[in-house]
């Protein structure tokens, strides 16, 4: 079986975790699980608690992204493309998982980095409709942000943040953003 991202590179046998095999490239340091090994390694594993704020949590996170994170690969065992799923907005990093044999592809550190978020037993739920449409509100919000502070500056930018969450959890907030509209209409 050859590496995904460098094609020239067999992939050797490894224990990436107990119980856990998997196959690791010598060159671009990434590593395949093959989709029944993992899933049969997944089902040993407890359920993730809180799913919900992990998923938070990993859309927040800065990361070391692998130079071979951008290159499209094909499975190793079946040769479809893989499909990729965002797990952070802040830093981008993607795994990658064969739509047919659903073997997963971790760059360098990837691995690593779901094991220290928790996340590296519900490698599944980042192809889910809720994981990608919260990664993509996230990243619309980053952007409304970045936009928000080159128009009116960091200082302005700040404060409007600052009322945004006061108005949002005060119980008439609406009033507010209506009263502020109008004054800004003119």
């Amino acid at each position: 079986m050859q590496c995904p991202k460098d094609k020239k590179v067999d992939l050797v046998d490894r224990q990436l975790v107990k119980q856990l095999a998997a196959h690791h490239c010598s060159e671009c340091d990434g590593v395949w699980l093959g989709g029944a090994d993992y899933a049969d390694w997944q089902q040993q594993q407890p359920p993730a608690e809180n799913l919900s704020t992990l998923i938070d949590q990993a859309l927040e996170m800065d990361c070391a992204r692998s130079p071979f994170d951008s290159r499209a690969a094909l499975c190793p065992e079946c040769n479809a493309y893989l499909a990729r799923a965002k797990v952070s907005v802040k830093t981008p990093f993607y795994v990658e998982r064969c739509p047919n044999c659903k073997g997963i592809w971790c760059d360098r550190g990837e691995w690593e980095t779901l094991q220290t978020l928790g996340l590296h037993t519900v490698i599944d739920h980042m192809f889910s409709n809720d994981w990608q449409t919260r990664t993509r509100e996230r990243e619309q919000l980053a952007q409304e942000r970045r936009a928000t502070i080159d128009k009116l500056g960091p200082a302005l930018a700040a404060q409007i943040f600052e009322l945004a969450e006061i108005l949002e959890k005060h119980p008439n907030g609406d009033f507010g953003v209506a009263y502020l509209m109008r004054r800004c209409d003119k």
